[in-house]
């Protein structure tokens, strides 16, 4: 249920509804408290958390169903539970008299299973509408459109025309109105189910197909999907990515310093030790080459942020080559120095590991008191040539802002700059203190995807 959740979150976002990580967040919890046994409260915990807007509240209608609203269709009944055996064996001979003359192929056997009961499993289902529909290769698409389609493709609608064409000749052979009626009921039901049943089987195929091709998009293509549509953890693709992109890093930075060798001009420099010369420049002096940057990286890693944060750890010890020193730091209700874990364990091994060094649970971020022990702790990690950069999305649930701590962290630092994954309308809402902390800031950069993310770590270079 938990990943229907999540595929059903990437729809509403692919038609365009604004859902941020912690809203993710929200729903899997309100899942968790009301539970799926009452379809009604489970659709309204899933509206009340990932809707805000009523523009929006359309599209949650037209995609839920398509996710959650195919029950279990009811089993097949044998028909003709009213007729009398010699009537039962009447009705079964003309049943085979015209299966022998139907066609085509997939509508001799949906009228089969609908006057006989003898259904299909959900597998045989699926087979039966691969064969015989278009709508089995359909890779996007609203379920409903989907399921008219393979109904339309195996001529549904003619199930009433032959359901009426049999009973016509029913009432020919004597058979009574009471036991026509019923059976004309009976047959309906059956067919009502075999449509529930081949919308069911639509869907997940679709659903399914929709998942396949998401993970057959080119890797390059990652570079501008959001965050929360990536998991790092299993994604050997986006490693792959990540050291591309930090290849191209690389070559950038060094194109720099090629350019610039002697350093640029610095016509300040040169005027004043010119003045000896009336002002006309003989000595020219050049700014001193940028040396490699010290980095301390401070990262949220809360459930919201896990994601996020091992793209940008990841990212930056690919690029040890061009950094002087990296020493990181996670926070959540706690905050701990990981450079260790980093020095013993591969990159991406260490990532699996940090969050386990803080302390923290749902709703338990606590910057505050963090900035608070960073200062008092490990203030070590900060001198003139550091550029501190810190990676959350500036919430915090348990302590107020602490804007003392983090201007000491500036003083301190060659400068500060925070790299926030949320949207900036929810800068400064509710428990977020980014109207707090970003004008403190050299820079804040909104990295919701790789490219962005690339391009802030880009910065920290010119």
């Amino acid at each position: 249920m938990d990943q229907r959740v999540v595929d059903f979150i990437h729809a509403l976002r692919a038609q365009g509804v604004r859902i941020s990580l912690a809203e993710s967040i929200d729903a899997m919890r309100c899942v968790e408290v009301a539970g799926v046994a009452d379809k009604h409260v489970f659709r309204s915990a899933l509206r009340a958390s990932l809707v805000k807007e009523p523009r929006d509240l359309p599209t949650f209608d037209e995609l839920f169903p398509r996710f959650f609203g195919l029950e279990t269709p009811p089993p097949l009944q044998q028909p003709g539970s009213g007729m009398s055996p010699e009537e039962r064996e009447n009705m079964a001979q003309l049943v085979q008299q015209m299966l022998a003359s139907l066609t085509p192929e997939q509508l001799r056997r949906l009228f089969e299973m609908m006057m006989t009961g003898q259904g299909m499993s959900g597998s045989q289902m699926r087979q039966f509408l691969d064969k015989n529909t278009t709508a089995m290769q359909m890779t996007t698409g609203f379920q409903p459109w989907a399921t008219r389609r393979a109904l339309r493709d195996l001529q549904f609608d003619r199930l009433e025309q032959l359901l009426q064409e049999l009973l016509q000749k029913l009432r020919e052979a004597g058979v009574s109105e009471a036991a026509l009626q019923r059976l004309e009921q009976e047959a309906r039901e059956n067919r009502e189910a075999l449509a529930q049943q081949i919308g069911k089987e639509v869907g997940n195929g679709l659903q399914q197909r929709e998942a396949e091709e998401r993970r057959r998009r080119p890797a390059e293509d990652f570079q501008d999907r959001p965050f929360e549509e990536l998991k790092y953890q299993d994604d050997d693709d986006m490693r792959a990515v990540i050291n591309r992109m930090a290849a191209q890093l690389r070559t950038r930075v060094a194109l720099r310093q090629k350019r610039a060798s002697k350093g640029a001009l610095d016509a300040k420099s040169t005027i004043r030790a010119n003045l000896r010369y009336s002002g006309v420049p003989l000595d020219i002096r050049h700014r001193r080459k940028h040396l490699k940057p010290r980095i301390t990286v401070i990262c949220d890693v809360s459930g919201s942020m896990r994601a996020v944060t091992g793209f940008m750890l990841m990212l930056v010890y690919a690029l040890q080559d061009q950094i002087s020193r990296t020493r990181p730091f996670v926070y959540y209700r706690t905050i701990a120095d990981v450079q260790s874990d980093f020095q013993q364990l591969r990159p991406e091994e260490a990532i699996r590991v940090v969050p386990e060094r803080v302390q923290g649970g749902p709703w338990q971020t606590n910057l505050g008191a963090c900035l608070a022990t960073f200062t008092r702790d490990h203030l070590d990690a900060v001198d003139r040539r550091t550029t501190v950069i810190f990676l959350g999305d500036g919430d915090d649930h348990l302590s107020p802002p602490n804007p003392g701590a983090f201007e000491i962290i500036k003083r301190r630092a060659h400068r500060v700059v925070w790299f926030n994954p949320e949207p900036p309308y929810r800068w400064g809402r509710e428990d977020n203190h980014m109207h707090i902390y970003g004008p403190m800031c050299n820079a804040v950069h909104h990295v919701s995807n790789l490219r962005q993310l690339v391009a802030a770590v880009d910065g920290l270079f010119s």
